[in-house]
């Protein structure tokens, strides 16, 4: 059973959530909030594997909120649902530390897929929006030494995988694209993470556009490249 948090201004919308995220699905929703300072208190007194986020509301709003929630605690799990449209918010969300990102009215499928992954430790970006997310993400790399030196331990594969992570492309299509076996891709995958020390798909992602790894209009690197 997944505990979730939810985290909206809007009754009605906490309400479809709720239905959704139901037991017999293997959600048990454990506290709600309405706005990013509530969800803290929550999200202190629940200890939920998932945070399900919204963006727009008053007094805190889902960035602020999420940016607090991740230093007062770094193992939680913050999945942003919004509307379509708001890519530089979602973008912003990214950076503060979210795991992902999912459509408001994305079916109710995907919404529970997207907070099991999230729970379990990995990233979810809609494919819906991703590419215009990661269009506005960033366009200039920061300056970090310490990145560098990590970027300059990754093999030249595994800084193709990291190029196609930061696309959006999922393991199985990395494999397709770079003629490999998933099982191989997973294996690159976990090495990413440990070098370059993030934790999810997600945070892969911001580092990439975050030190120029991946830059909007870049096209992905083909096998062998």
């Amino acid at each position: 059973m997944i505990s979730v948090v939810l985290v909206d201004d809007q009754e009605l919308a906490r309400a479809g959530l709720r239905t959704i995220l139901r037991q017999p699905y293997g959600f048990d929703v454990v506290g709600e909030a309405a706005d990013g300072r509530e969800a803290l208190a929550e999200v202190a007194r629940a200890r939920p594997d998932a945070v399900v986020m919204d963006i727009r509301m008053p007094h805190m709003d889902g960035v602020e909120a999420t940016r607090a929630l991740l230093a007062a605690d770094p193992a939680a799990r913050v999945l942003v649902l919004t509307t379509f449209g708001e890519d530089g918010v979602l973008a912003a969300a990214l950076r503060a530390g979210a795991s992902g990102f999912c459509l408001k009215d994305a079916p109710a499928e995907d919404i529970q897929r997207a907070v099991r992954a999230v729970a379990a430790g990995d990233g979810w970006l809609d494919p819906a929006v991703c590419g215009r997310v990661l269009r506005r993400y960033r366009t200039d790399p920061v300056t970090d030494p310490d990145a560098v030196r990590r970027l300059g331990e990754l093999t030249s594969r595994e800084l193709d995988v990291l190029k196609l992570i930061g696309r959006g492309l999922t393991n199985a299509e990395i494999a397709r694209r770079l003629v490999v076996g998933e099982g191989t891709i997973k294996t690159h995958v976990g090495r990413i993470f440990t070098k370059l020390a993030v934790r999810d798909r997600a945070a892969a992602v911001v580092f990439a556009f975050d030190h120029g790894v991946v830059r909007p209009g870049e096209p992905p690197p083909m096998p062998g490249v």
